[in-house]
Parts: structure tokens; sequence; C-alpha cells
């Protein structure tokens, strides 16, 4: 008898012993606190353009299909969060937009629970490092931080991407970006909640150029293209609690195991710009150029219908 208890209690041991090492094992998952039910993306023309945006409602799409999550993205292409524009901007067509000129609007039409929003790369007006344009960026944050807490949202912060001096054509840029982004990391220390993207994103780059000196995240010096989106996704989404995305090398790799993978990825996509237009025109803006969106009501129907196509590929 004394034996079979023995034996007994080895087996539990063991199994419990099994089952702690599988879950210690298994890749965590990223996971946004139950009281967010949206999100809203604030950024320049890298977050308009979309594809980090896009990659992390993917993310959010196949991981947890059954949260009620909105994720809008109103990045606005040109703007800045210090209110600045280079002399002769677009060929003197129109300065750059101001966040805070419509800031308020925003964020009063979206009722965001989170804000992330990622500025910089437009912040020095592509010019060498200068303490006025510096601290216009920093005061700048610092209002969009205050208007965020005052309708009772939480904001996360996102260093900028990197520029690339050899492509913009911009000596010393992207050492002005470095120190951009080293300030606001420097934040932290006052409970400010950053991501660090520029970082990441130089060293991603620097390592591929050891294999291949003319590889590049962005053709022009400033936009990423779809491998520096994902960068930006992935950190983001490890901000978040993500273990899962070890050695995933794209938006399209991380839903390539999925049964139908590449077309949930297609329509929270179209979802994603489809939102996008209509929030941009509801909203207001003063950049030129930028697509009309449909009305707002329609599009969301438009949304809704996408979703149950969502569901029924989940």
């Amino acid at each position: 008898m004394r034996c079979f208890s023995c034996r007994l209690v080895t087996l539990v041991v063991l199994l419990v012993s099994l089952t702690t090492g599988a879950l210690a094992a298994a890749p965590a998952v990223a996971t946004i606190p139950d009281n967010v039910r949206r999100i809203v993306f604030l950024g320049d023309s890298i977050t308009y353009g979309g594809g980090y945006v896009n990659a992390f409602a993917a993310y959010f799409a196949t991981r947890h299909p059954g949260r009620p999550l909105e994720i809008l993205n109103v990045g606005l292409s040109s703007e800045t969060v210090s209110g600045l524009s280079e002399e002769g901007h677009a060929k003197g067509a129109f300065p750059r937009p101001d966040l805070h000129e419509r800031l308020g609007r925003v964020l009063a039409a979206t009722k965001p629970d989170l804000v992330v929003a990622c500025y910089g790369m437009n912040d020095g007006i592509y010019l060498p490092l200068e303490a006025e344009r510096f601290r216009r960026y920093q005061d700048g944050l610092k209002r969009l931080r205050a208007a965020v807490a005052a309708v009772g949202a939480r904001i996360v912060h996102a260093t900028p991407a990197p520029y690339d001096d050899g492509r913009g054509g911009k000596a010393g840029y992207g050492a002005v970006l470095e120190r951009y982004a080293a300030w606001l990391l420097e934040q932290r220390a006052a409970g400010w909640e950053v991501i660090d993207l520029n970082g990441p994103m130089r060293a991603a780059l620097a390592a591929h150029r050891k294999q291949e000196p003319d590889f590049y995240l962005s053709k022009d010096g400033v936009h990423p293209g779809d491998y520096g989106h994902w960068l930006m996704a992935r950190e983001i989404l490890r901000h978040f609690g993500a273990r899962d995305l070890e050695g995933v090398e794209s938006a399209a790799a991380m839903v390539a195991t999925l049964p139908r993978g590449p077309e949930i990825l297609d329509l929270v996509t179209r979802r994603q710009t489809l939102l996008r237009d209509a929030w941009l025109t509801a909203t207001g803006h003063q950049r030129p150029g930028v697509r009309a969106g449909l009305p707002l009501t329609e599009a969301e129907a438009q949304a809704r219908a996408i979703d149950v196509k969502l569901a029924a590929l989940r």
C-alpha cells in the first residue's frame, strides 16, 4: 500500500512538474487591460501609412478574437507635435499641420481609453539639433499628455523611427532623432510610459547591413517599408506582453500559421483604412491632399460587415 501511495505521489508530482514546465515554456500573448475598449493611434505620415497599426490590430484579431477592442488610426501625414514647419515645406503649398489644432476634436469624438502616440520624425524639421526646436518638441508632447489625461485616457508614447541619412540626404538628422528618442526614454523616470522604436530599428538595420550593405528600412530615409512597420508593431506588442513573436519577421508570417490568416490580415487592413479615412474626415484637419473618407455612419456600417466576415473566418 505504501508503495502504491509512493507511486501515486510520484505521478502527481511528475504531472504537476510537467504542467508547470509547459506553462512556463508557453510564450506569453500580448494583452490589453479589460477596461480598455478603444485604442487611438496618433502620429505623422508613418502612422497614417498604417502598416504597424494594421499589424497590431491583426494580432489582437487573431489572438483575442472575442475581445471587443476597437483600434483606430488617426495619423496625419506631415504632422508635428511641436507646431513647427520648415520654410518652403511642400514647395510652399502649405505648412506642416500641428496636432494641437485638431487634438481636442479627435479626443472628443473618438473617446479613447488608450492613446498610442508616435511623433518626432517631422518635429526637428530636418535641420541640425537646436535648443528651441528641441524644446518645442518636448512642450508639444507635454501638451499632448495633458490633453489625453484631461479626457481620462492612458497615453503610451513611442520614440520616433530612425532617419536614414544616406537615403534621406539630410546629414546628421538621424542623430537628431536619436537625441529626441533618448529624451523621451528619460521621461520613464518621471512616470511616462514609453516604447523604444528608434533603438531596436537601428539595431535591426545595422545587423542586416552586416550581411547586405545596401539594405534599408526606408527607401526615402523617412517612411519605413513593410519590414520597418513590422519592427514597430513588434516592439509595441512586446510592450503589452507579447512573447510569441520571436523569430517572426513580418505581419504575414505572424498570421501564416492560421488556416485563414492571410484573409484575416487583408480584412483587418481594409477595415483600418476605411475607418482611418472616415475619422480623419469627420474630425477635420488642415492637411491638403488627404483622401476624403466616407461619412462616419456609412464607414462604420461597412466596418461591421467586415467584422461579420472576420468572425466567420475565425
